[in-house]
Formats: structure tokens, C-alpha cells, sequence
């Protein structure tokens, strides 16, 4: 069976969740029989590559308008790779997805997972919404990531007759493990305790709320990542007089899997509905840490449990992502069972191979089923 799938970025060039979602997606159904291959837009022009096990197609990005990117070649390059392809693997959401789908005329059997419902471009949404409800109208199959989402968006509820739900997984194996010495090292830059955030710096990570809530609190604070508001970030933490938070930037592998194995607790204060699951939250839960989140409505809520895994706030209040951080600091064991459960719920519900064989079923039902 082979499978294309279809995204605005991917490995080598972003290393963002829905790029990990595909990556373990593509290695795990691999293992299962299944030839993947990855269509992705990138500034670094033409170029196909190998990528653990699959072939990923890379099409020069012409322009952006809004975070869409554009591209010429992948029309004709998409209706190429789709004749030889058995299922088309869509990730929404991409405006330009929706057009090159339509432009390429695909007829292959379909499916489409919902990330993340469309939250900040508002008037943009108007125009495009017509062209969003045609698209998920002629995929077989839509995919929500969490029953919460499913739950709570408006989009799903109109498409709920062909949604289904399989949540995100990942493989603790494909992990590095990383040396005493580098874990070491770390823990002479970082303190042996510490909350941890790992993400892209975005509008709705909510990490300007952290910062807020760090106003009032001394606990030791390490923010690992790169992005289009991360000076804006350190700015405001200047403003603040914040000493006992630090930006360390953007890692390698193998060093965020040592701050994730040293860390005390993960603080994921993300506070829009655009933060649809949380993939370096469910991280903190595959290396048993217990959890600081916000209740948004999304599959934040589906990994961390409140009072279970760890505990979850409203949204964009620092006062109480403040008393959660207290609570947590100053209680432990309460902090050790929490995290002992975050694992355990992990290898119950958020495996690769558990995600990996739902998708295959789900192929493997598109490709026998009479179109």
C-alpha cells in the first residue's frame, strides 16, 4: 500500500508537532507494509530526499499570504505522485491544500486530519470558508486528534457523519538517550529542579501568561525553543525582571531529551483553541512528568488529566498557572505519583504503534471500500 501525504512543511526544514505527527506516522505504519511518501513545500527549492525509510518530495515555496505558503510545482507535482498513490493523507489546516486538491483533480480515496481548527485569521476565514467546506466535503474520511476537539469545534461537529477520532502517538524508542555527561552539562546551566516549556514560540503558546505568573513566583523556569515571538518574549521577561527564567533557544534532539529527563514538571500554558493537542505536552507524559496545562477545549485536556496527571487552569490566567506551579513545587510526592500516571496514561491511549495501526485499519478500509 502507499500513501502520500500532504503538508506545508516537514523534515529537514521545520521540526514543528504535525511534522512529528507525519514523521511517526510515515516510520510506524512503515513497519506495518506501507510505503509512504511526503509532498512539502520548502525555500530550499526542488530536491527529494530519504528521510528514515520514506521518500519525501520537496517543491520550491513561491510566496506566503497570511502563513499559506504557495506553490506552482506542486499542482502538477501532487496529481503525479497521486497516480501512483493509494490513499491521498491530507493534514489540515492549509488553504492552498484545499486549491491544489481541486487544481490536481484527485480522485483517490481521501483522508484528512484535523489539526487544528483555523482561530486568528478571522476575516480571512470568511473568504475562505466556502472553499474549506468543499474540501472536507470531498475527503472520505476526516480525522479528529482527541475526543475533545471533536467535542468542541463547530467545523467537526458539521462533518461529524464521516469524522472518526485517533489521537497522536509517539515512539519513546526513536528518542535519543542522552550521555551522563551532556545530561551533566545541562544541569550546571539549568539547576538540578526546574518547570519546562518546549515549543515553537507562538502567539497562542500562552508563554507571555508564564511569564506573567513567574511576576509572583521564584521557581526556576527553562523555555526551550525558537520562533516568531520569541523577542518579543525576552523583552517582556526584561520588563518583568525576570532572573530565574531562561530562553535556551532551539536544541538538538538529544538535548531536549536531556531537559526533558531532568526536569521537575512541564508548564504548557497555551491558551487558544490553535494549540489542537500539544505534542511536546504528550512528550512530558511519555518521560513521566507530571503536567501544567489550561483548559482550552482541545487535546491538552485529553493527556493531561486534572488532578490525575497533573493539573489544569483556565486559560490566560497567571494567578492561577502561578498557585498550580506552588502546588506542584511544594508537594513532591503529589508531584512523583502525578507524573508516575502521565507515563502510565502515555502507554495506555498515546503510543506510535497504537496510532500507527489505526491509520493502517483506516487505509486499509478506504482501499476496499467501493468509491
Amino acid at each position: 500500500m502507499r500513501v502520500l501525504h500532504f503538508y506545508k512543511t516537514y523534515y529537514p526544514d521545520s521540526w514543528g508537532g504535525i511534522e512529528q505527527v507525519i514523521r511517526q506516522l510515515c516510520v510506524g505504519t512503515g513497519h506495518l507494509g506501507v510505503t509512504n511518501e511526503v509532498l512539502t513545500l520548502s525555500r530550499s527549492g526542488p530536491a527529494e530526499i530519504e528521510f528514515e525509510g520514506h521518500t519525501v518530495h520537496r517543491v520550491p515555496l513561491d510566496f506566503e499570504v497570511a502563513s499559506t505558503g504557495f506553490s506552482f510545482a506542486a499542482f502538477r507535482k501532487l496529481a503525479r505522485l497521486a497516480r501512483d498513490a493509494d490513499v491521498i493523507h491530507y493534514h489540515f489546516p492549509w488553504p492552498f491544500m484545499d486549491i491544489a486538491h481541486f487544481v490536481a483533480r484527485i480522485n483517490k480515496p481521501s483522508v484528512v486530519t484535523y489539526h487544528s481548527d483555523i482561530v486568528r485569521q478571522k476575516n480571512l476565514l470568511r473568504v475562505y470558508s466556502p472553499l474549506k467546506r468543499c474540501f472536507l466535503r470531498s475527503v472520505d474520511t476526516v480525522v479528529a486528534t482527541s475526543p475533545n476537539y471533536l467535542a468542541s469545534s463547530p467545523v467537526l461537529k458539521r462533518f461529524a457523519h464521516k469524522t472518526r477520532t485517533i489521537t497522536y502517538g509517539l515512539d519513546k524508542s526513536i528518542y535519543p538517550v542522552p550521555s551522563e555527561a551532556l545530561k551533566a552539562k545541562w544541569r550546571a546551566q539549568v539547576g538540578e529542579r526546574f518547570f519546562l516549556f518546549v515549543g515553537v514560540l507562538r502567539y497562542y503558546k500562552g508563554l507571555h501568561i508564564l511569564l506573567d505568573a513567574m511576576a509572583n513566583v521564584d521557581y526556576p523556569v527553562v523555555i526551550v525553543g525558537a520562533g516568531p515571538i520569541e523577542q518579543e518574549l525576552k523583552e517582556h521577561a526584561q520588563r518583568l525582571g525576570l532572573t530565574h527564567v531562561q530562553f535556551i533557544g532551539a536544541v538538538e534532539e538529544e538535548d531536549k531529551a536531556a531537559l526533558l529527563a531532568l526536569s521537575y514538571a512541564m508548564v504548557f500554558p497555551s491558551h487558544l483553541r490553535s494549540e489542537a493537542f500539544g505534542i511536546s505536552l504528550l512528550e512530558g507524559a511519555m518521560f513521566g512528568k507530571p503536567m501544567i496545562s489550561s483548559e482550552i477545549g482541545t487535546g491538552t485536556t485529553y493527556i493531561n488529566i486534572d488532578n490525575d496527571t497533573g493539573l489544569v487552569v483556565p486559560p490566560d490566567d497567571p494567578a492561577a498557572l502561578g498557585a498550580a506551579m506552588r502546588t506542584l513545587w511544594e508537594n513532591p510526592e503529589l508531584a512523583a505519583q502525578m507524573g508516575r500516571r502521565a507515563e502510565a496514561r502515555y502507554w495506555e491511549l498515546f503510543t506510535a504503534e497504537k496510532m500507527a495501526q489505526n491509520y493502517h485499519a483506516l487505509y486499509r478500509e478506504l482501499t476496499t471500500k467501493p468509491r
